[in-house]
């Protein structure tokens, strides 16, 4: 058994290569090999955002509080709330954030494969965040 205490992992800003606007990023788990479950509590003020970025083994993200909008690449950009759940398979290109006038918060569970859990790619353009 393990006991991670809360606040013993540090959080930090979201990086700009991979964001857009003010996000902070709370890691939750990292699990140690051979499990390669990753867990983080990301929080998006208004406008901010993931680039686009796929998973090799999927992502899950559950919505905690605010309102957030997610994309997969070729679909509509769909609001999510608060209990919402949302899947992401492996290799489906997508972006989520919050939404233009509100904060969101997210758990964030992926798991790595070959030691990465994400591959990022480009920013998600002002005229493709508008809804």
């Amino acid at each position: 058994m393990k006991i991670s205490r809360n606040g013993s992992l540090p959080s930090h800003d979201g990086p700009g290569d991979w964001f857009t606007g003010a996000v902070r990023i709370e890691p939750v788990i990292k699990a140690d090999a051979p499990a390669r479950v990753q867990i983080a509590n990301v929080s998006f003020q208004p406008g901010a955002r993931t680039a686009w970025h796929i998973h090799p083994l999927g992502q899950t993200l559950i919505i905690t509080s605010g309102v957030g909008w997610v994309q997969k690449e070729g679909g509509p950009v769909e609001e999510v709330f608060p209990g919402d759940v949302i899947w992401f398979p492996p290799n489906v290109k997508h972006w989520h954030g919050a939404s233009a006038t509100s904060a969101m918060s997210h758990l964030a569970v992926q798991e790595a494969f070959n030691g990465a859990a994400v591959q990022w790619m480009e920013h998600v353009a002002d005229a493709q965040y508008q809804r």
